[in-house]
């Protein structure tokens, strides 16, 4: 296929592109650098990928692309970590609208040519912050109370951008829900303010990041948001990549929704457990620090991956050992060159 992704040099899609290369596909980038500043990637000169530098924002151009695309993957979104949905409330909420209306204006505009076969959405594990059954099941999203943050809010309003194209145009689409993402890759955003967590200033990414570099900077106690009970399930980018290229080509996710996770379920404070025996070895006790949580920290996030596994064959198979095996030697080099 040929296919346009939006949000290209962003963290989730920078696995994306790699996945699809890989499996044959020819790839057209779209990312005008707004988070990071620009970014190197290992695909840059692969001969089935080509960057345009632009805003998502940009409904002409994206027309243009899509003009001559098999396949648009909605990518690009304002995003952030916890205190993103505090700072800018707003503009998570308008800005991520504005691009969305544009990528889907794009895609109708393309499958009515006869070209467009489909596109992809990428929401959010946060359509489920106010859900109360868990593990979650796709659906749940329709029978929960609304999200509570803005960010939240959105990303189901782009989950009924989908329903309302196909409703209204036949446009088909795939949804599909990434639950906390971890790999390499995720740096400091160029609109985070400083956030001290004890004498440690956060990364302002996620609760990854944060803990591994607070570690390596000899934090102890080690601060934590809240008292450490909160449950996810993080989740190798290299997989989740995985996950959507397989739901980007089956037929069966056509007009489907699907939640990408690992099965295994793990509390803040196991999380920092294991990144602070990873650093610090076996016999340093850890000591931990409960600072106030904020709003929108969800307590429980514990998808339902059943789906994911019978209609696609899709299941996470990295640990989160093996994640950070991967992730602390990167963070270790992003504070000696101060990216983080």
């Amino acid at each position: 296929m040929k296919i346009v992704v939006t949000g290209a040099a962003g963290f989730i899609c920078g696995y994306l592109v790699a996945e699809l290369l890989e499996a044959g596909h020819e790839v057209i980038g779209l990312d005008n650098y707004s988070k990071y500043g620009p970014v190197r990637r290992s695909y840059d000169n692969h001969p089935r990928y080509r960057l345009v530098e632009g805003d998502a924002k940009d409904a002409e151009l994206l027309t243009e692309l899509a003009a001559d695309a098999d396949h648009i993957v909605a990518g690009a979104a304002m995003i952030g970590g916890i205190s993103y949905f505090h700072e800018f409330a707003y503009d998570l909420l308008a800005e991520n609208e504005r691009i969305c209306a544009a990528t889907f204006d794009a895609a109708i505009s393309s499958h009515k040519l006869g070209r467009l076969q489909r596109i992809t959405v990428i929401s959010s594990s946060m359509v489920f912050e106010s859900a109360a059954v868990f593990p979650t099941p796709e659906g749940a999203e329709r029978t929960s109370p609304p999200p509570r943050s803005t960010y939240g809010f959105q990303k189901l309003a782009t989950e009924f951008f989908a329903k309302g194209a196909h409703e209204q145009y036949g446009l088909p689409y795939t949804i599909v829900r990434p639950f906390n993402c971890v790999g390499i890759g995720e740096r400091r955003a160029l609109r985070d303010t400083d956030v001290m967590s004890g004498n440690v200033k956060l990364a302002m990414s996620h609760v990854v990041p944060d803990l591994v570099q607070k570690v390596m900077r000899g934090q102890d106690p080690l601060h934590i948001l809240g008292d450490g009970s909160q449950v996810r399930h993080y989740t190798y980018g290299g997989d989740l990549a995985r996950g959507i290229r397989l739901a980007m080509e089956s037929e069966k996710a056509l007009n489907q929704d699907f939640n990408l996770s690992t099965a295994q379920s793990t509390t803040v404070r196991e999380l920092a457990e294991l990144v602070w025996r990873k650093v610090n070895g076996p016999d340093r006790p850890l000591r931990l620090v409960s600072d106030p949580p904020y709003e929108h920290d969800v307590q429980m996030r514990v998808p339902d991956v059943r789906k994911a596994r019978e209609v696609l064959g899709f299941e996470a198979t990295t640990s989160l050992d093996e994640v950070l095996d991967e992730v602390i030697p990167w963070i270790r080099e992003e504070i000696q060159a101060g990216g983080i």
